[in-house]
């Protein structure tokens, strides 16, 4: 009867440290320096590819995905800057500085200034993706991630991934392309 009872404790507590040793949070952690294209951590690569349907192995810029990962749900604060809240050109302003090591004027009618337009098919991750809503011209932002998809800050779901062609976004889309030098632009933050 001891051994039985001292038997089942000792497996209740195996249980228990194994359960405990297995609930460790994931947490994206920002690997390297502004610029730096680092190795994405094994579950955000996961997670990124199969929201944009690629291969794991296409999602290379660890900084990028963990930049996302972080900022993924902050909800949409005119001229917010911070996880409290944060508007288009101010995400499009921290990701291009703390990952590409860019640094970009802090509102969409002045980043539409510093950029080489391409065609759609042409862009690449980190190229800036430009909106026309409410009939403003250059009115929204997001950067562009790979297959068809971009991040932006959106006024009713925060921080998201969308594909550029849903037609609640196409739309209204209006230019994109590459950032140019950025040295001689005023950046008025």
């Amino acid at each position: 009867m001891v051994v039985n009872r001292f038997t089942r404790l000792i497996l209740l507590l195996t249980v228990m440290c194994a359960l405990l040793a297995s609930c460790k949070s994931k947490k994206a952690v920002m690997k390297g320096s502004p610029g730096d294209v680092v190795k994405p951590q094994g579950f955000i690569a996961d997670k990124y590819a199969e929201i944009m349907g690629v291969r794991n192995k296409d999602i290379t810029n660890g900084r990028l995905y963990n930049f996302i990962e972080q900022w993924y749900g902050t909800p949409y604060k005119y001229a917010g800057l911070d996880r409290n809240g944060v508007d288009c050109s101010g995400l499009t302003y921290l990701l291009e500085q703390q990952v590409f090591d860019i640094t970009l004027p802090r509102n969409t009618g002045k980043q539409i200034n510093v950029i080489k337009r391409k065609y759609e098919e042409e862009l690449q991750e980190g190229d800036l993706v430009f909106f026309d809503f409410d009939g403003k011209k250059f009115s929204h932002v997001g950067v562009y991630l790979q297959n068809g998809y971009l991040v932006h800050a959106s006024t009713r779901r925060g921080v998201m991934i969308v594909k550029l062609r849903d037609p609640s976004m196409y739309k209204y889309f209006s230019r994109a392309g590459s950032i140019i030098n950025t040295a001689g632009i005023a950046l008025n933050k």
